[in-house]
C-alpha cells in the first residue's frame, strides 16, 4: 500500500533554549568493562537518554526530562564534551528519538505536542509494565530547532525515526495499519513503504553503516494467549515490552533473521562501525529485574559478550561515526536515585 504524506509547515517552534550545563566529569569504568576507557559523564541530573551522534561526530542529540518529578522529555543538542547544551524542541508535549541528517544541518524527532501540548498521562501500570503508544508525529527542523515541519499526519504512533547513511530514507515505527511495524519513507515524508508485516511489535530500527541492512527489536506472539494480550493492549495504544529479541534484515525488510534468542527484553540495537557486530541493551541475565547492561554480538548471533557491569541500568548504546567512541545512558554515578545520564567513552575493540 502506498501512503503519501503531506509535509505541513508549522510555526510554533521558538528555536534553541540554552541550558547551563555542568562540565563533563571523569568516571571510572567498572571491573569487567574492558571495552571502555576515558569514561566521561556528560549530563548531571534528570532523565537523559537516546543520545545519537551527529555525522561529524562532534555533537549529540538526545531527549531530556530536567525534573524527575515533573515535565516531559524534550529534545536537546550538546557537544560531545557536554558543553553547548541547548533545547531544540518547543517545550510542549513529549518528544522522543531525535536524529541529525542533511550533513548535520537538520534534525528529526517525534512529538505529541499538536495532539496535546500537555504531558501525556502515564499508562495504567495495573496492567503490568507497558509502554504507551501515544499520538506521536515525526517532525523535521533546522539544527537549531527553527523551521519545524511535520512529516507524518495520521494520528497514529509515528516515532523511533532514524536516517539511512546516504540521507535519502527515514525508517520509523508506526501503528498506521493497525499493528506496530517498521516503515520507510523519503526524507521529505513521501513514498511511505511498509518494511515489516508480521503480527507483533517491530521497533527501534537503525541502518547498517553501508545502508544495506537494518537492525531492530521485535516481539512476536507465540501462543493464543500471547496474541490476545498483545492485541488487547494494542487497542488501548499500549505494548508490553517484556520479551524482545534482536532481528536483522535487508534494508527493504526482505530476508529477516533473528540474531538473539536469549530471553528477557533486548532492545536499542546498533551496528558496529564495520557492520559485523551489534551492540544492544538487555536484562536477559535477570529477566524479572531492572538490571540492564550492554552486550555485543556478531550479526550471525554468535559471540555474545557483556560490555557493561553496573548493577542498575545501562542502555541505548551508539557508536560514533568513526567507531572510536561509544555513547550510552546509565543510572551509574547518580546524585539522585532514578536519574539517568549520558556517558561517553573511548571504545577499545
Amino acid at each position: 500500500m502506498s501512503l503519501l504524506i503531506a509535509v505541513a509547515p508549522l510555526l510554533s517552534c521558538k528555536g534553541t533554549v540554552e541550558v547551563v550545563a555542568t562540565p563533563a566529569m571523569a568516571v571510572p569504568a567498572l571491573p569487567g568493562e574492558g571495552h571502555l576507557t576515558n569514561v566521561q559523564q556528560l549530563t548531571h541530573g534528570g532523565n537523559n537518554a537516546e543520545a545519537y551522534f551527529s555525522k561529524s561526530g562532534k555533537q549529540l542529540i538526545f531527549q531530556r526530562q530536567e525534573d524527575l518529578t515533573a515535565g516531559c522529555d524534550q529534545e536537546y543538542v550538546m557537544n560531545i564534551d557536554g558543553s553547548g547544551m541547548q533545547r531544540v524542541s518547543n517545550g510542549k508535549g513529549r518528544t522522543t528519538c531525535g536524529y541529525f541528517y542533511d550533513n548535520d544541518k537538520r534534525i528529526l524527532y517525534s512529538s505529541t505536542f499538536e495532539f496535546d501540548p500537555a504531558c501525556p498521562v502515564r499508562p495504567d501500570m495495573s496492567k503490568g509494565y507497558v509502554w504507551p503508544l501515544g499520538h506521536f508525529e515525526i517532525y523535521a527542523a533546522r539544527a537549531d530547532g527553527t523551521g519545524l515541519t511535520r512529516l507524518t499526519d495520521d494520528k497514529a504512533y509515528n516515532a523511533e525515526a532514524t536516517v539511512s547513511p546516504d540521507g535519502k530514507r527515514i525508517i520509523f515505527t508506526s501503528t498506521r495499519d493497525g499493528d506496530i511495524d517498521l516503515y520507510s519513507m523519503n526524507i521529505d515524508g513521501s513514498d511511505v513503504r511498509r518494511v515489516t508485516d508480521r503480527i507483533g511489535y517491530d521497533g527501534g530500527a537503525f541502518y547498517s553503516p553501508n545502508g544495506k541492512q537494518i537492525v531492530w527489536r521485535a516481539s512476536y506472539p507465540v501462543t493464543a494467549a500471547d496474541s490476545a494480550d498483545y492485541l488487547g493492549l494494542l487497542k488501548q495504544r499500549l505494548v508490553r515490552p517484556a520479551a524482545l529479541e534482536i532481528w536483522v534484515a535487508d534494508a527493504d525488510g526482505s530476508n529477516p533473521r533473528q540474531v538473539t534468542a536469549i530471553g528477557g527484553a533486548n532492545f536499542a540495537p546498533f551496528f558496529s562501525h564495520d557492520g559485523k557486530k551489534i551492540i544492544f541493551t538487555s536484562n536477559h541475565l535477570d529477566p524479572r529485574g531492572r538490571n540492564f547492561d550492554l552486550f555485543l554480538i556478531n550479526v550471525d548471533g554468535t559471540g555474545l559478550e557483556q560490555v557493561t557491569f553496573d548493577p542498575d541500568f545501562d542502555g541505548f548504546p551508539i557508536f560514533s561515526p568513526d567507531g572510536k567512541k561509544l555513547v550510552w545512558a546509565s543510572n551509574r554515578n547518580a546524585r539522585t536515585p532514578g536519574e539517568t545520564n549520558v556517558f561517553i567513552a573511548d571504545w577499545v575493540p
